[in-house]
Parts: C-alpha cells; structure tokens; sequence
C-alpha cells in the first residue's frame, strides 16, 4: 500500500508547533494514521505505538487508563491540538477520564460502529470482532443497546490476534489457522456484515475476507474518525505550519519503522519513546 498524498518530512525531535496527536496500543493506529494522512495531507502528524505495553486487549482497564494519561499528556505537551485514540479498547476504558482530566482538548475515540453495520445488513445478522477487553467493555454494551435494536449482534472476542499482527508476519500459517478458528462462529450464526472492532484488523483485512467469503462485508470505522479529526481540526482555524510526521514506540523504534515501510510504502524513521 502506498501513501496516498505527498508523505510529510519526518521529524527529527518532538516540537510544541500543533499537530493531530495520534495513540495506539502498537501498530494498529496506523491505519488511522494512514487515513488522516489522506485526509489532511497538510496537517502536522504525532503518532505514538505503546509496543512495550502492547496489547492492551488483555490488560486491565486500570492499566489501560494509566497509559492512556501518560501517553496523552506527552502528546499534549508535544503540541497536540486534537487528540486521535485509535485503538477501541483505549477509547472503552480510558475516553472518559481523558476527557475529565483535559476538558479543553478535542478528543476522537474510535469504537466499533453498531449504527452503520445495522443498516448496511441484509439479514440482521452481525459479528464484532474485537479484543476480550473491548468486548467487556459498558461501553460496548452500551453501543449494542442503543443501536443493535432487532439486529442479532454477535460477539467474537480475538485473544492473540493483536500479537501475532504486531509481529509484522501477516501472512503467516499461524494467522492464517487463528483466523478460521475465530471466523468460525461468525460463519455457523450466518453473519452478513462483520465490524473489525480494532484497528490492528484492517491491516489483515484481505486475509479475514478470504477466511469468511465474498458473501460477508467487512466494515472498519477509519474513514469516519479522520472525518470527525479534520472536523475539529478545521474548527480550532490555526496557521498552517509544516505538515511533518513524527513516530514513536515505546517498544523497538527499528520494528516500527520496518512495518511502516512495508505496511504503508512510507520512508518513515521511528524513534524510541521512555514513558
């Protein structure tokens, strides 16, 4: 895959100028980030992997929350004007006290999209895929119960799945097997549409269509939360400054800058982040 708008100057050091503050548990941001590029091709971009902590789905919404502070008032002191969560069990567990801790902030969670998948259906019948943790979630719950309404939703959570995309290997045979194990009770309930409930997933989209067939639509909720980004963006009506990119881990910076490239087909040096 390749950047689809001119891939901004990689920086060097974290600056105070404003930018979009990005977070994920590892990787899987990326694919936001790969759609704010697209969609906000001059908008200064600060993405940060918390590899070292990766993956969230198995940790306890007490440790998720704590990362979530950490990591959000590093990118507000970086200059983040508007804060992206783009990871579903972040935005589970940790959108609210994010929100209470900095009122001021614009923040974008990114969720799995009940709504749309609801009406986009054909027989009623949807899956989620998702982390144990997303699933767990009130939050979640709380979207099935306003939104599902005569829609049979069901639930599959994925341990595993996160770890084996963040190893970079997506097309190895212990993916592959993984997939039909988990695509397999979505196929015996008769799903029509399946909502890939984490942002690592569309980075295996082609494989987790493979395993369910042509019959099944696959729905990701990126394109929206780059909308809403840019929404709030264009609202704060600040200078236009130079659209760079920044990328760090808290894991190996080298791995990072390794899957970008191969990922999205961006020249990209990641650095190493001690939070």
């Amino acid at each position: 895959m390749n950047s689809l708008a001119p891939l901004p100057t990689p920086s060097g050091s974290a600056s105070a100028s404003p930018c979009i503050g990005v977070f994920d548990s590892g990787v899987g941001g990326l694919t936001v980030l790969r759609e704010l590029h697209r969609v906000l091709p001059g908008v200064p971009l600060h993405y940060v992997a918390d590899s070292a902590n990766a993956p969230y789905g198995q940790r306890t919404p007490e440790f998720i929350i704590q990362r979530c502070l950490v990591l959000t008032e590093h990118l507000h002191q970086a200059g983040a004007q508007v804060l992206v969560l783009a990871c579903n069990t972040a935005t589970a567990h940790a959108i609210s006290a994010l929100r209470q801790r900095w009122p001021d902030l614009p923040i974008v969670g990114t969720e799995p999209g009940i709504k749309p998948a609801v009406a986009a259906s054909r027989n009623g019948r949807i899956g989620v895929m998702a982390t144990t943790s997303t699933i767990s979630s009130a939050r979640y719950r709380g979207l099935i119960e306003r939104h599902a309404g005569t829609a049979q939703v069901h639930s599959q959570a994925c341990p595993g799945l996160v770890d084996l995309i963040e190893t970079g290997e997506l097309d190895s045979p212990a993916l592959s097997r993984l997939l039909r194990e988990l695509c397999l009770p979505l196929q015996q309930a008769g799903v029509d549409t399946v909502l890939m409930g984490c942002t690592h997933y569309p980075l295996i989209q082609a494989q987790i269509q493979a395993v369910l067939g042509p019959q099944v639509q696959l729905l990701n909720i990126e394109t929206a939360v780059a909308q809403q980004a840019a929404r709030l963006w264009g609202e704060l009506k600040l200078p236009a400054t130079a659209a760079e990119m920044v990328l760090e881990t808290t894991g190996d910076a080298a791995a990072l800058s390794s899957f970008v490239q191969r990922a999205l087909g961006w020249q990209l040096q990641a650095r190493s982040l001690s939070i």
